[in-house]
């Protein structure tokens, strides 16, 4: 029996976290197994190893694969404030490029810092579609920001990917950072990872559960998680600036600032 959280909202806009068991598939006959056969998943580098080179699946993309597969189109069909830290430890994956999930921020319907207090436009019409879709949007003309669309068709909601830690493909994602470095400083930032998975507005839409192109695949569930209001919303209403609606993998090095705000869940 596997545990995941069950998240629960008070009129504060706070959460608490409970326990839940969950029936898991069957393990695979092909198994991830490192140099030295003690793990199933690579871990993002920690802070006390962050100047360490990054670690890489020690088997093939194929195995890997059959390993951690796509979430299913019903995984999405949920509150974004819900499934944000339920995205946590999963994988993004386009091409050769696998990322893992490190920091995400949910945007809710009535969320006056989520784009769907616009209404539906031809920019925002991608978050008010079916949950499990990306909507990627151009933020100050130079960055791609991938979100996942959580909930039912026509919510408006949505969970931002902050940040992620490289699995696989680091040379694809050094050369389209245009930065050769192992550091955090490589994907932690919502605009890094739009940049290190390739994407543009083009990829908004796309759903998330097909195989090809853009997909997201299960992954290992983190032991601890850490909570804190978003990021650069100042303009929002003060009871949404305050949400505690940031999520990150405690102990991870790829983290984006500001950190200090960021607590134990």
């Amino acid at each position: 029996m596997k545990k995941t959280h069950r998240l629960k909202k008070d009129s504060n806009h706070n959460i608490t976290v409970q326990k839940i068991a969950t029936k898991t598939k069957a393990s695979s006959s092909k198994r991830f197994k490192n140099k030295h056969k003690s793990e199933e998943y690579p871990k993002p580098i920690s802070e006390s190893e962050e100047n360490l080179p990054v670690p890489q699946i020690n088997t093939t993309l194929i195995a890997f694969l059959d390993k951690n597969p796509i979430l299913s189109r019903n995984f999405y069909q949920i509150d974004a404030l819900d499934l944000a830290p339920r995205l946590l430890g999963k994988f993004l994956r386009r091409d050769d490029v696998v990322l893992q999930i490190t920091e995400v921020e949910a945007y809710r319907p009535n969320d006056s810092a989520c784009h769907g207090r616009f209404g539906k436009t031809a920019r925002t019409a991608p978050v008010f579609g079916p949950g499990g879709h990306a909507y990627i949007y151009l933020c100050y003309g130079l960055h791609m920001m991938l979100n996942v669309v959580a909930d039912k068709e026509e919510a408006g909601a949505a969970v931002l990917i902050r940040s992620c830690a490289p699995i696989y493909g680091l040379g694809t994602i050094q050369q389209r950072r245009g930065l050769k470095t192992e550091k955090p400083v490589l994907l932690a930032g919502p605009g890094k990872v739009g940049q290190a998975l390739g994407l543009s507005t083009e990829w908004s839409s796309h759903a998330l559960y097909n195989a090809g192109g853009l997909e997201l695949l299960d992954g290992p569930e983190p032991e601890h998680i850490l909570v804190g209001p978003r990021v650069g919303i100042e303009y929002a209403l003060p009871e949404h600036v305050n949400a505690l609606w940031r999520f990150a993998i405690a102990g991870s090095s790829w983290i984006s600032a500001p950190k200090k705000t960021l607590r134990p869940l």
